[in-house]
């Protein structure tokens, strides 16, 4: 009787999210997967991992065949090697941003259509991506808002000085496609729902940093061609630049794109 393997996971980034995920993956073996490799840039953090895991050259990724290759690290991974990984594995890249880079985005919507792979996106804050995506064609106009303490946000790459911040202030009203580039460690939703929906120069993002707020709050409102409207609303605490939902979202995200299911209730 032919027994299938278990799929094979990648990944690539061991730090707060990359370690939680092979935890998870090595602690439920109900879940049916494996660990294929692990590579992470500073190679003395893997010193946890049991022999065999650690890759040192992402370039032969291929030599462990894995099945999904899921980056946890930064958008650089996807520029470096994400036609690399789409010649062996399908690919769930969790810094969604780098999607913004047009250019990038064809070069590996092409590598996966040649190799007859998939790109995974994951739907992290997102509340109502299948709802979202199943009627895209229908949708006029999009936004996406944030609201975040300042100390919430990370000002790095947008010239911007966070801490003369003393009021609510709207520090990007635009396209999704600029404030990927200016804040691109805070809005991989925004590139997420830009990309469900009508894309990354039409959907709307605005990011309002907020001195009195204790928590991060994301709203979508889409409204449709013939009139409907969809609007949510997520509140919750905040840990960094991330709700505290982030790491079950992720996985969340692994385990659908693995195909993995389990006996009982599932929602298709």
């Amino acid at each position: 009787m032919f027994t299938p393997r278990a799929p094979r996971i990648g990944v690539i980034g061991y730090g707060y999210i990359g370690r939680y995920l092979c935890q998870q993956i090595q602690e439920n073996p109900e879940w049916g997967l494996e660990l294929a490799f692990v590579w992470n840039r500073d190679t003395s953090k893997l010193s946890d991992l049991r022999p065999g895991l650690a890759l040192d050259d992402l370039a032969q990724l291929g030599s462990r065949w894995p099945d999904l290759v899921v980056e946890c690290a930064h958008p650089d991974i996807s520029r470096q090697y994400g036609e690399t990984i789409l010649r062996t594995a399908d690919y769930l890249p969790l810094s969604v941003n780098a999607m913004a880079d047009a250019e990038l985005e064809a070069r590996l919507v092409a590598a996966a259509k040649t190799h007859e792979k998939r790109i995974f996106i994951p739907h992290g804050a997102l509340i109502g991506l299948d709802n979202l995506v199943e009627v895209r064609d229908m949708w006029q106009e999009v936004t996406i808002t944030f609201r975040k303490h300042p100390n919430n946000i990370d000002f790095s790459e947008s010239g911007i000085d966070g801490s003369n911040i003393s009021e609510p202030t709207i520090v990007y009203d635009g396209p999704v496609r600029g404030i990927a580039q200016q804040f691109p460690r805070n809005v991989n939703t925004m590139t997420t729902c830009a990309l469900a929906t009508v894309g990354l120069d039409r959907c709307r993002a605005v990011l309002e940093a907020d001195p009195s707020l204790e928590v991060a709050i994301a709203e979508v409102r889409a409204v449709g061609k013939d009139g409907s409207i969809h609007e949510s609303r997520k509140v919750q605490p905040v840990v960094g630049v991330s709700g505290t939902e982030m790491l079950a979202a992720q996985v969340g995200s692994v385990l659908r794109a693995a195909g993995v299911t389990l006996p009982g209730i599932n929602f298709a």
